[in-house]
């Protein structure tokens, strides 16, 4: 069975359908992409599935039903998610920052962990910093971190809650190539581990490289879903990327990642 189940999913703000009837599925241990043009509806499926807009149709996870679960709640279900931007705290250190993520809303738990914390909660997020390469930063604030650095923070963070499902949006967002493919070996191996993702990027190389499946999305509707091996060559997914005119031309090379890099 899949983790993450959407069924008939619909996001509607007045007049416009921001997302239309979306079924997607992400299943226990696999790195899921959900791709588009700009405006496709990206971000709003991930806000809905976290609950963070209100929609229509269902949503299960871990065999639950979520669908009228506020966003605490669903993040208390394992649901966790990444943002565009790092919302890092730039008055408290790197591991600090994790440990706010990691408290469980116990009463005065969060000022007790920071002025005297526990060795294996600190060990814990140590851990994970070092799995993102971090570990030499953890006493820095995030305004002395490289851009890069801080989206990997803000990933950190998020694996503090420990969830078993990672909502990730747009975590190249402004990452140089080099950044962009270590951060995909970084999510790839996260995955390896046992983590499952649903990961939202324009960077193609990145996606096609490290996804085990895609969902394509224009205007709100599902379009294309598929291997990467699938989707690159699809004519769907290039003439959304680049209209009609040209999806012939693009389709030609065998790869939506050459065809988006004109």
């Amino acid at each position: 069975m899949a983790l993450l189940q959407t069924n008939a999913m619909s996001v509607t703000f007045g007049v416009k359908r921001a997302v239309d009837g979306l079924n997607l599925s992400v299943e226990a241990g696999k790195l899921v992409g959900l791709i588009g043009p700009n405006g496709a509806g990206k971000t709003t499926t991930i806000d809905a599935i976290t609950g963070f807009v209100p929609s229509q149709g269902g949503i299960t996870f871990d065999g639950q039903d979520i669908t009228g679960l506020s966003s605490t709640l669903r993040a208390r279900t394992g649901l966790g998610r990444t943002w565009q931007s790092s919302e890092l705290f730039d008055d408290l250190t790197v591991l600090e920052n994790l440990q706010v993520a990691a408290e469980r809303v116990r009463f005065g738990g969060f000022l007790r962990d920071l002025f005297k914390p526990r060795n294996d909660d600190v060990d814990e997020l140590m851990s994970i910093l070092e799995s993102l390469d971090l570990a030499s930063s953890a006493s820095m604030l995030p305004t002395e971190l490289s851009h890069g650095q801080r989206k990997l923070v803000g990933v950190a963070r998020s694996l503090a809650a420990k969830p078993k499902m990672l909502c990730m949006d747009e975590p190249a967002a402004g990452l140089d190539t080099e950044e962009s493919q270590g951060l995909g070996r970084r999510i790839r191996s996260l995955v390896d581990g046992g983590l499952s993702v649903l990961l939202i990027d324009h960077d193609m190389g990145l996606i096609l490289t490290i996804c085990d499946y895609l969902y394509v999305l224009d205007f709100g509707q599902l379009i294309a879903e598929g291997t990467p091996e699938q989707i690159r060559s699809d004519k769907r997914v290039i003439s959304a990327y680049l209209g009609e005119r040209h999806a012939d031309d693009a389709s030609a090379t065998g790869s939506v990642e050459e065809a988006t890099n004109e």
